[in-house]
């Protein structure tokens, strides 16, 4: 089965999404919608991470999302995940309900202690691929050695298997060629075995292959979700909850369909 994880960034400057949900009662009236179109969790962030965003000073990333995140987990059946890479931030969210980090920098932003705030509130950690230069010539290699040693400090922290997450980071640190050669070859992060979650959604990559601006990429973060699916992702994360989960559904039915044959 694929679970949805609809995004909430209450942000003045995300790529997609900007600007739309700083009032606590507009994220509220959103994060009503994801839900009620069938997202299984709500990922909440206070800071852009797209390239060239401004830092966030941890004050003022608090002040954006405890708010929302509280609201949340009083008024309705979901769980939420604090999008961060800063440990304090996690911290604070957790003990206002969130029940997941999801990490961009896999825990290896900083002092690397993201993953000690995992292991002492027993929560999941998505490990997120990234890195702070360029690949070299073999790129899958490296994204593997990299997801490697964030697992090894989740481990070493104490991190529960059940805990660990992974994600292929598509987008971050990586060429327009790269992110399709990833997709293609998704198979090196499922294959670790631990849940996989896939954030494909509006993404440039889309916007590159097909022209198009990113409030006309449904369809494509949709054939990526399909195609995540297909390779044995099990969580994606997107804007469009209702579109993309039908049409992951619809994937579900059918691949579980022909393990019968």
């Amino acid at each position: 089965m694929t679970y949805i994880m609809g995004i909430l960034n209450v942000t003045p400057d995300s790529f997609s999404d900007g600007g739309q949900y700083v009032d606590v009662e507009q994220a509220m009236r959103q994060a009503r919608q994801l839900v009620a179109d069938g997202a299984d969790a709500i990922d909440v962030g206070g800071e852009s991470t797209r390239p060239g965003a401004a830092f966030v000073p941890v004050e003022e990333e608090l002040a954006r999302v405890l708010p929302i995140i509280k609201r949340i987990k009083r008024e309705l059946n979901v769980l939420v995940s604090i999008d961060t890479y800063k440990p304090v931030v996690a911290k604070a969210a957790i003990e206002a309900g969130a029940d997941i980090i999801n990490d961009v920098w896999g825990s290896k932003w900083g002092d690397r202690s993201m993953v000690n705030v995992a292991a002492q509130y027993k929560v999941p950690i998505i490990l997120m691929h990234n890195r702070e230069t360029a690949h070299g010539t073999d790129m899958l290699a490296e994204v593997r050695a990299d997801l490697e040693e964030s697992i090894r400090l989740a481990k070493q922290a104490g991190v529960a298997e059940e805990h660990i997450w992974l994600d292929p980071g598509i987008g971050f640190m990586k060429t327009h060629e790269e992110n399709l050669y990833l997709m293609r070859h998704l198979s090196i992060v499922t294959d670790f075995g631990y849940p996989v979650l896939l954030g494909t959604s509006r993404k440039s990559m889309i916007g590159l292959a097909l022209g198009l601006p990113t409030e006309e990429r449904l369809e494509g973060t949709i054939a990526t979700v399909c195609y995540g699916i297909q390779q044995g992702c099990d969580w994606m994360r997107v804007h469009d909850v209702k579109e993309v989960k039908r049409a992951a559904q619809m994937m579900d039915i059918m691949l579980a369909a022909t393990k019968g044959e």
